[in-house]
């Protein structure tokens, strides 16, 4: 049963919300820790991090500390790491850096001003955001879909497969906290405040705009005033501004648009990477099926081809499940809410990376929070069983893709 909607947002501080919120982390992140490590201590790292931490940004502590931040510095840590140190800089070939939007490296710069150490102010920012998503996304869901949906929604997300990136040096969990928060607050009226997490996700990641369409359907649903509208229109500043200041610092507006190509992204149509995703996943199984290197059946990409094709392979579950909690979502979320998951799937989707068309598919999926609140609220209203089984793959992929994250062997 869904609850009253105008409880303030403020009890979350005391609240079940923030009671679930702190079990749901501190559970959680200590499975990821165990994981982390302990596949470090057994397997070691690939030879990767050599060529891709080449200034040692993520591994600045000795043996010791290098092996307990592990599940928690990889991959593109390194350009949040580098953009916060550094700045953007306009002078390198496809200006990657522009990828990666200054709200998060700024925390990260001012963190490390503080703490002395970007890494360990990410992580710190990091798990508090992922704590204030994990409470607004229990109270949201409580409102909608009840408490028990509510609880489970918040335990599927903490413990999801690719949950280990919420306390990443990363900005998923800042994303995730502040889209939630900006619907959350239009739900309960709070239309300034929405405007304002609006403004901060859209300064995240370019799909923060997308948020624009939830709370316009929320505003009509809610008959609110016409004033309350105009707040919806302020969003689009966060991305406005950082196009901007990249103007005024020796690139362009739309360096934040261009920058996706250097890591072979395009738009190629809408869903485009569907299709062109499951027909590498076929050509990747054939590489294996066939024990051999040689022919390489699909798009030539750096790596073994047997690892490449893994790589094909492994977005595929992920995209079935989207496809079956979207359908879910549809049927039973009200329409602000799937149609904003719709969106953002159709974004990731429309953009494909030419050698492998779902690359990073799992993770972008993670940030899609009324996927998880359908799910929360199908697992409430099942058997034991259910529960169990959901909960078994969840967990045993957290331990499986934090264990190769920690590795430096690449994931999602």
């Amino acid at each position: 049963m869904a609850v009253d909607a105008t409880r303030p947002i403020a009890a979350l501080a005391l609240g079940e919300s923030a009671s679930v919120a702190w079990r749901a982390l501190w559970t959680s992140r200590l499975l990821i820790i165990a994981a982390g490590i302990g596949a470090v201590l057994i397997w070691g790292l690939s030879g990767v991090h050599d060529l891709f931490d080449t200034t040692h940004l993520l591994s600045p502590f000795g043996h010791t500390g290098n092996t307990l931040v592990a599940p928690f510095a990889r991959w593109d840590s390194r350009w949040y790491l580098d953009v916060a140190n550094h700045g953007y800089d306009a002078s390198i070939p496809g200006r990657p850096h522009a990828a990666f939007f200054p709200l998060y490296p700024l925390l990260l710069a001012i963190g490390g001003a503080i703490t002395g150490q970007p890494l360990i102010a990410g992580i710190v920012i990091s798990c508090v955001c992922a704590f204030f998503a994990f409470a607004f996304l229990h109270r949201l869901t409580e409102i909608e879909l009840g408490d028990d949906a509510a609880r489970h929604t918040v335990y599927l997300l903490a413990f999801s497969p690719m949950a280990f990136f919420l306390s990443a040096v990363y900005s998923e969990a800042l994303f995730l906290m502040l889209s939630v928060g900006c619907v959350l607050a239009a739900r309960t009226g709070r239309w300034p405040w929405a405007a304002t997490a609006g403004v901060l996700a859209a300064a995240t990641r370019n799909s923060g705009i997308l948020l624009m369409l939830p709370l316009a359907l929320i505003w009509y649903q809610r008959r609110d005033r016409w004033v309350d509208f105009a707040w919806i229109l302020f969003i689009p500043l966060g991305l406005i501004a950082f196009g901007l200041w990249t103007a005024d610092h020796g690139g362009s507006f739309t360096d934040m648009f261009h920058a996706a190509k250097f890591w072979h992204r395009e738009f190629d149509g809408p869903f485009s990477a569907v299709w062109q995703g499951i027909t590498a996943a076929w050509d990747g199984a054939r590489q294996l099926l066939s024990g051999s290197e040689t022919p390489i059946y699909f798009r030539k990409a750096g790596g073994h081809p047997f690892v490449v094709a893994w790589h094909n392979l492994l977005p595929i579950p992920f995209l079935i499940a989207a496809a079956w909690m979207l359908i879910g979502a549809i049927r039973r979320l009200p329409i602000a809410y799937w149609s904003y998951a719709l969106v953002s799937l159709a974004l990731v989707l429309s953009y494909p990376d030419i050698p492998q068309p779902l690359a990073s598919f799992p993770r972008y999926m993670l940030v899609v929070f009324p996927l998880f609140m359908w799910l929360g609220w199908w697992v409430s209203r099942g058997s034991r069983t259910r529960m169990a089984v959901v909960y078994g793959v969840c967990a045993f992929g957290l331990v499986a893709f934090t264990a190769q994250f920690a590795t430096w062997h690449w994931v999602a």
